[in-house]
């Protein structure tokens, strides 16, 4: 599950995914929510990577552009080929990264109350989610390009934080981002596996984080009787 994340500066993301011609204009994002349009790393027709920005949320190329009832800003890795409105993009290759330098998930307390967490990695300042993307026609022509971003059975640590679902985001290895976008449905599916949880950081932060419109650095402070990981 990712339901919340943070978006770096224009110029870590064109720098860490090699991007040429990026098609943006972004400033830096502490809260990004559903529906928003955020910034994705795709292969174009002639193989070059491009950047540009899409609705977070999949709008499938079947709904001529009206969003879903349901949700669709993730798409649950172990049912990409055969869930309706992930298995069309999943087919034809539309995978894309999504760039982010954290995101935020919540642990269910014995309580019954959510406390807010911020992850990121130890070993990537920026990295890059995998992402599934869709082009969607409305009756009067105008166009949707959307995107969703791929989860995966929880890590350890994960799985702590988000105890009530034990799912986490895909989040790839530098190494492997070619292969997601690029490679074969099975090379993709290869390289889709939980990071390390050595290789990640987390820590408990305050309740801003839960309104959207809140949106600044400070969302990701350490709160200060917290340890460093749950």
């Amino acid at each position: 599950m990712c339901g919340r994340y943070v978006i770096p500066g224009q110029l870590d993301i064109e720098r860490e995914f090699a991007l040429i011609r990026p098609l943006w204009q972004l400033t830096p994002s502490w809260n990004v929510a559903p529906t928003q349009q955020v910034p994705v790393v795709r292969l174009n027709g002639e193989g070059e990577r491009e950047g540009l920005t899409m609705r977070w949320g999949l709008v499938p190329f079947f709904a001529r552009g009206v969003p879903p009832k349901y949700s669709t800003i993730n798409a649950r890795l172990e049912t990409l080929d055969a869930a309706a409105s992930y298995r069309g993009p999943w087919k034809r290759g539309q995978r894309c990264l999504v760039p982010a330098n954290g995101f935020y998930e919540w642990q269910l307390g014995e309580d019954g109350r959510k406390q807010a967490y911020y992850i990121h990695l130890a070993d990537q300042d920026v990295f890059g989610l995998a992402g599934l993307w869709d082009r969607s026609a409305a009756a009067d022509g105008t166009v949707t390009e959307s995107c969703t971003i791929v989860t995966m059975p929880a890590n350890d640590l994960m799985a702590r934080i988000h105890n009530s679902r034990t799912r986490m985001p895909g989040i790839l290895a530098r190494d492997d981002r070619e292969a997601w976008l690029s490679g074969s449905p099975a090379e993709a599916m290869q390289v889709m596996q939980p990071y390390p949880d050595g290789m990640m950081v987390a820590w408990r932060i305050g309740a801003r984080v839960n309104t959207p419109r809140n949106n600044d650095r400070s969302l990701i402070e350490l709160l200060p009787d917290a340890a460093a990981a749950p």
